[in-house]
């Protein structure tokens, strides 16, 4: 006889799976996360095949020629293009661009032939049409459809066969057997196990959308992510025109790679020249600002790091950090303070990374520290001066991997000086137009720029 289904709780941010309900879940620690899942029963009666392994030197090794999406930005972030067989997932905000950039890459994809199923649970028809139209011209290839049933989906899917499907959204997805409702942790996790077998079984390429909560997850249990071969998330403020794709997963590449892109009315446009884009507009003879260079994969950008320090109007002072790591930032207020006998416990401090970055790479601290000092002197440092380098507890400058391509880019955006850790002077080549100072500590940094006037 078959057994009857069971309920298990599963934790929304691990995936850790109980019999019985725990305020506190033992892989991660979170509270009160482990939610109710019904487990589908087995049949005591099933007959199990008799499996033999290969070894190793059996399996042929093919390397099969990627999917090109014709753009550039994007089959860098995925690795060089797409791979047949492969769950991709977009995650972002709502209305940050997902379905536009998704239905930009069906487009490009249509134009070589390929036969595309767009499958809609948010959209009618007539409103994906309408966005369509701003991006130019479709050919036949692509095929629509508004579903949210996942048996009608896989069924429609065997009969097209299809090379590439785009699930919008994950969250719109349902299975009549399970008696949650759609977009719940269950409905999301068992649409993710068929578009799973889907992929796997059929060899269609599946693009899964997926929208971000307010912590930054895609909706629904972290096990989704785990199960998926790609993740891709699109960053950027709905405000700004700017887009930033970003890899968190790839079993078939980097996960060091960004793209960046810029919101236009009829799409997504690639940005070629990233650090251009990211210091347009930037302030001439402003005290508080200076660019620095962080490493995104292998591809650096320069950015522009900004602070302003204003005397706090109580006993506590407030610390607020845009684009930056609000911990790094109180450690480095921390350091300033001790190793160069400023006050900043009497001062106000709000540090914004320019254009909208999010930067977590340490080699940007030097920038952090020169333009707090900057602001506190209210003193403008030069106008064609670049650094980067990590600072430590001591007030040490630490070297950071890649200081050629960091200094090469800035002599290429006509940058004159660059103040860069002493040890990454061993591993430089001469290079022209630009001026390399090292430093061993901060307080060195402050007076080489005081030196230069």
């Amino acid at each position: 006889m078959a057994k009857k289904n069971q309920k298990i709780y599963v934790c929304s941010e691990c995936g850790y799976e109980s019999a019985t309900w725990l305020g506190k879940c033992p892989s991660c620690g979170e509270w009160n996360t482990l939610k109710e899942f019904e487990e589908a029963g087995t049949s005591s009666g099933k007959v199990i095949k008799e499996l033999k392994p290969s070894h190793l030197s059996e399996i042929r090794s093919s390397d099969e020629k990627r999917i090109s999406t014709h753009m550039e930005e994007m089959d860098r972030v995925m690795g060089g293009g797409i791979v047949r067989g492969s769950l991709i997932l977009i995650g972002g905000d709502p209305g940050i661009g997902k379905s536009t950039l998704m239905l930009q890459t069906c487009r490009n994809l249509c134009n070589d032939g390929l036969r595309l199923l767009y499958i809609s649970g948010e959209e009618s028809l007539h409103q994906i049409r309408m966005r369509a139209d701003r991006m130019g011209k479709f050919n036949d290839n692509l095929s629509l459809l508004c579903e949210t049933d996942l048996d009608l989906i896989e069924k429609c899917i065997s009969n097209e066969k299809p090379d590439i499907v785009v699930i919008d959204s994950i969250q719109t997805m349902y299975k009549d057997s399970i008696s949650s409702a759609p977009g719940s942790q269950t409905q999301v996790r068992e649409a993710t196990a068929i578009l799973m077998r889907i992929a796997k079984g059929l060899g269609v390429t599946v693009f899964v959308i997926g929208h971000v909560t307010k912590e930054g997850m895609v909706a629904g249990p972290r096990v989704l992510e785990h199960m998926v071969d790609t993740v891709l998330y699109l960053e950027g403020d709905r405000h700004s025109s700017y887009r930033i794709l970003r890899g968190v997963k790839n079993r078939f590449g980097s996960t060091d790679e960004i793209g960046v892109f810029e919101m236009m009315e009829n799409g997504l446009s690639e940005v070629k020249n990233p650090s251009e884009f990211m210091l347009d507009g930037k302030p001439e003879g402003s005290s508080g600002s200076i660019v620095s260079c962080a490493l995104e994969g292998t591809r650096p950008i320069l950015v522009e790091v900004q602070s302003l320090v204003t005397r706090t109007s109580f006993g506590m002072p407030r610390r607020t950090a845009a684009g930056f790591d609000m911990n790094r930032m109180n450690l480095i207020m921390a350091v300033i303070e001790k190793r160069l006998g400023l006050r900043m416990s009497e001062y106000d401090a709000y540090l914004n990374i320019a254009g909208g970055m999010r930067l977590s790479e340490p080699a940007i601290d030097l920038g952090v520290v020169l333009s707090t000092v900057s602001s506190f002197y209210d003193k403008a440092l030069p106008e064609k001066l670049m650094c980067f380098g990590e600072v430590g507890l001591s007030g040490e400058v630490r070297t950071v991997r890649s200081a050629g391509q960091r200094i090469g880019e800035a002599a290429k955006m006509g940058f004159q000086k660059c103040i860069c850790p002493e040890g990454c002077l061993r591993s430089l080549r001469h290079t022209e137009g630009i001026e390399i100072i090292g430093v061993r500590t901060i307080r060195e940094a402050v007076e080489k720029i005081r030196e230069a006037g």
